[in-house]
């Protein structure tokens, strides 16, 4: 994949083009499926997590490496910047 110039991390992330998002998210440790392309993984040692690129919104299901805790869901909606989106979801649950 050929290196994407990314806006600021203020720009709100509807205004950047999909194949900057999968850049960035595969520059933060996520893989994307290969059957369902909107869906990203990536691991932490504490939790792991479900990237979806869904219409209007970002989703992200943390489930806990903890089997006695839930998993936690929380959304994003892409009027929110990259940086805010950034430290919300990578911050874990």
């Amino acid at each position: 994949m050929t290196e994407l110039c990314l806006p600021d991390p203020q720009t709100p992330l509807y205004n950047h083009p999909l194949p900057q998002i999968e850049q960035w998210l595969l520059k933060k440790g996520c893989h994307q499926d290969t059957q369902d392309l909107h869906l990203w993984r990536i691991e932490h040692p504490q939790w792991k997590a479900e990237i979806w690129l869904d219409i209007e919104e970002l989703s992200v299901i943390y489930s806990p490496l903890d089997p006695s805790q839930n998993d936690i869901q929380r959304t994003f909606k892409y009027s929110l910047s990259r940086q805010d989106i950034e430290n919300a979801v990578f911050s874990g649950p």
